[in-house]
């Protein structure tokens, strides 16, 4: 088989199995209450970590086979305890400190960046059973036990380094607060997810998104013609 048929075959395979991500509804104020789970929302690219028999893949919002741009990611996938799983997250690359995301290193430099790693937040499917029906609290807890589980790549060989991170999330009745502390460190934003909801590809309402105006994404939308 030629290499070029190779690729043209994992194309078309990653096309196939690509599930639209589910995309938050934007808002100028988060959605307060018991109802709701809050999480940071980092400033990178939407990605999609897929591992299944034919290997690894990261799959942007897009449909894009970005597998080779990270491949610190995609080691760390490979050394997830399941025989397959699909993750939704965020890639970023840390600042110094590692502590908040720069999306200027993301997107310009080098088009391989082993520094980039993945902030998980939900959890489609694991050894073949659709988990998109189950409750957002369902999912995230099963995506935080996989994630405490990696093997070896080989007898004698190390784990790879972590790539893959858990996105956290606050059961706060103050919404308000959470984002105004989240603003204060310098956060893109936060997401507001209703508690029991099911994973649907599209914008829904069950994810509400509210940025940080004083954020440097802001500053990128005023410098820069982004339909050019």
């Amino acid at each position: 088989m030629s290499v070029l048929r190779e690729i043209k075959r994992r194309v078309a395979a990653a096309k196939a199995a690509f599930i639209e991500p589910c995309l938050p509804t934007l808002a100028e104020k988060p959605p307060s209450g018991p109802r709701w789970i809050h999480e940071i929302k980092h400033d990178g690219y939407r990605l999609q970590a897929r591992r299944d028999a034919d290997g690894e893949s990261l799959i942007t919002r897009n449909g894009f086979d970005w597998t080779t741009r990270y491949p610190a990611i995609a080691a760390d996938l490979k050394a997830l305890a399941c025989r397959s799983c699909i993750i939704d997250g965020e890639v970023v690359i840390l600042d110094d400190d590692g502590a908040i995301p720069v999306f200027d290193r993301l997107r310009h430099g080098p088009r391989v960046k082993t520094d980039a790693v993945l902030y998980a937040f939900d959890f489609l499917e694991l050894d073949g059973e659709d988990l998109r029906g189950e409750p957002i609290e369902f999912r995230k807890a099963a995506l935080d036990r996989l994630l405490a589980k990696r093997v070896s790549s080989g007898r004698g060989k190390p784990r790879p380094p972590q790539a893959i991170y858990m996105v956290e999330h606050l059961d706060f009745d103050d919404a308000d607060m959470v984002f105004e502390q989240a603003c204060a460190i310098g956060c893109e934003g936060i997401v507001s997810k209703l508690k029991g909801s099911r994973y649907t590809s599209g914008r829904t309402r069950d994810w509400i998104k509210v940025k940080n105006p004083n954020a440097p994404w802001a500053k990128r939308l005023e410098d820069e013609d982004w339909n050019a």
